[in-house]
């Protein structure tokens, strides 16, 4: 959450900033600021809401200065206000600081700076250790004013409780920006006579594929020339520097309205992408080399746990089910949030999935931590190569599923169960499923990207359906089996960007409470393929429609007789039940944008939310 875009080089630091603001600011756009050297003294602009409103600022005050820092908020401490947006300044306001990330024993340290004489101008934790900062400054020794300010960085950081990755600048030391990181990604970009400072590295793609991702406790001093990491306490750190894999232009919108519909239509091809070169028609089965584990080691799991948040953990619950119909080995999803307090009980042969878009979730990053803290062998599925998690695992899959940055997740939800669908066939045929089924699975899933297009052809219907339906003020999302993680999916996707309220259920429970709710004014959206349970569904939508509640059903095409029950039909392309989900998912995610976008929604920037959840 929040963004951060440091330059320090030959070129006007203005333009890039704000630049890099604008592709950073799905992770928040509560406020936006920048801080600028300007000959001995800082220009500091602030702005509350969007980003165009600090650019509207900017180019009234027509800053010059060739480094600074900026950054565009979540709100966590404080409403979004001109005040508490960053940069914050210390005492002095001779140092400026961006933030993200959260200060848990801030009160402690602003009542310990209240006691020294501090004032402090907003509600934030990020102004208290900005002021933190400048008083280590301030008693510092004769050192160079570099030096100086790395060490006051060093001292404050040591005595903070929580998680950080900060840019810092002072007009002592007008050639150099500090960041560091705890829990909070930061990335240096290199170019020539030119650095940057981002914590993604689509904020500077535009100006160098040349990057170093930061660990936690780094702290790195960069200049126009060169760069300086050395550890939180002192010392050299090991740093690697890496290639970014996606362009300029996979991070734009292209022709599309929203990024959010960009990316619903690039699933056929993230879906290639995610399964390429991964299956093998000799063997009948998956290869996954990343897991780092031989069929022997495979073979010895007597139970797997999956572990994520939010999108990724509906995309676990469909991973549950398909590593215990192919593999038949006992599977459990666990909300990261929650495993990281629990103490789950667990065995030697207890191997463990976390699952992350971004590779940075702060909770399912805690919860690998507290896997390998108990012996746990902990793999990662990510997409983001470079990502903590992905270092810090034991080893993983990559979903490939480039550069996601609507906030509502699309892509990176099939990509994630594409690769999980991997994962239990190649769990599978170590197991008892034949080499049969195994060629029976592959020709299927390659099949999917194909009928995913099918599905996409039939946006203008989808769009009809969500125009008739975008008054109401609630949805029930109904599934059976494997497609009961959709509903869940559908439902989030329909609360996070359009603001109905929606719930996910599996379709038998509809009698065990949830038919209180059904009325004319409120909609059931069923998830009803042609499987086993499919009579089971017909029977739950009659027991809707007996009750005047409207009825939009998610089924497969050939089977006509849906459309005696439902009010609207969306159909899908025959698959096995299998791998409905991968399927039945598109249609729920175009329902939620053309039903925001009649609405009149924001579908790339949904209000409260940010795409990388990276505060607890």
């Amino acid at each position: 959450m929040c963004g951060i875009v440091g330059y320090i080089g030959k070129r006007q630091a203005s333009p890039i900033l704000l630049d890099g603001l604008r592709r950073l600011e799905y992770r928040g756009y509560d406020s936006a600021g920048m801080a600028l050297q300007n000959g001995g003294h800082l220009d500091v602009l602030r702005r509350a809401g969007r980003i165009e409103n600090l650019r509207q600022l900017v180019a009234e005050k027509s800053p010059t200065s060739l480094a600074g820092i900026s950054h565009t908020r979540w709100a966590t401490h404080g409403a979004p206000t001109d005040d508490n947006a960053h940069p914050h300044c210390d005492q002095s306001g001779k140092l400026a600081i961006v933030h993200n990330g959260v200060i848990e024993n801030y009160q402690s340290l602003k009542d310990f700076l209240t006691n020294d004489g501090h004032t402090f101008a907003s509600e934030t934790d990020t102004e208290v250790l900005a002021h933190l900062i400048g008083y280590y400054y301030d008693k510092g020794n004769g050192d160079a004013p570099v030096k100086k300010l790395v060490s006051a960085i060093q001292q404050a950081l040591i005595k903070v409780k929580g998680t950080y990755g900060i840019a810092v600048i002072h007009t002592d030391c007008p050639e150099y920006i500090v960041g560091a990181r705890l829990g909070s990604p930061l990335v240096v970009g290199l170019g020539q006579e030119e650095h940057f400072l981002a914590s993604d590295v689509s904020a500077i793609i535009a100006h160098t594929k040349e990057v170093i991702y930061l660990n936690d406790y780094d702290v790195v001093t960069i200049t126009r020339n060169g760069f300086d990491v050395q550890s939180l306490e002192g010392g050299v750190a090991k740093v690697k520097v890496s290639t970014v894999d996606f362009t300029e232009d996979e991070a734009e919108k292209g022709d599309f309205p929203h990024f959010m519909l960009k990316e619903i239509y690039e699933q056929p091809q993230s879906l290639r992408n995610a399964i390429r070169g991964r299956l093998s028609r000799d063997e009948a089965t998956a290869v996954l080399g990343g897991l780092q584990m031989t069929p022997q080691q495979l073979r010895q799991i007597d139970r797997i746990i999956l572990s994520a948040c939010g999108t990724a953990c509906h995309a676990g619950m469909v991973g549950e089910y398909l590593i215990e119909s192919l593999a038949r080995i006992p599977t459990e999803v666990e909300i990261a949030s929650e495993f990281r307090y629990r103490n789950v009980p667990t065995t030697k042969d207890t191997l463990q999935f976390v699952i992350s878009q971004s590779g940075e979730t702060i909770d399912t990053l805690a919860a690998l931590r507290e896997a390998k803290r108990k012996g746990i062998k902990c793999l990662g599925i990510v997409n983001n190569v470079a990502s903590t998690i992905a270092r810090e695992s034991d080893g993983g899959i990559y979903i490939h599923a480039g550069p996601e940055i609507g906030v509502a997740a699309t892509k990176s939800f099939t990509s994630q169960v594409a690769v999980l669908t991997l994962l239990s066939l190649l769990l599978g045929r170590i197991h008892h499923l034949s080499s049969t089924d195994g060629l029976e699975m592959i020709d299927e899933l390659e099949a999917i990207p194909d009928k995913i297009t099918e599905i996409l052809k039939q946006a203008s219907h989808i769009k009809d359906i969500a125009e008739k339906y975008a008054h109401v003020d609630g949805m029930l999302f109904m599934g059976r089996l494997i497609n009961y993680p959709v509903a869940l999916e559908g439902a989030l996707k329909m609360k996070e960007i359009s603001y109905i309220y929606a719930s996910g259920h599996p379709s038998a429970e509809l009698k065990h409470g949830v038919i209180a709710l059904v009325k004319p004014e409120l909609p059931s959206v069923f998830i009803a393929p042609h499987d086993a349970v499919f009579e089971k569904n017909i029977s739950n939508i009659q027991e809707v429609k007996a009750r005047k509640g409207p009825v939009i059903a998610v089924a497969t095409e050939g089977h006509p007789n849906i459309e005696k029950v439902a009010d609207d039909v969306i159909y899908i392309p025959r698959c096995p039940s299998i791998l409905s989900p991968l399927l039945t998912a598109i249609p729920l995610q175009l329902l939620s944008y053309y039903v925001a976008l009649a609405r009149g929604c924001d579908v790339d920037k949904p209000r409260n939310l940010a795409k990388s959840v990276t505060v607890e």
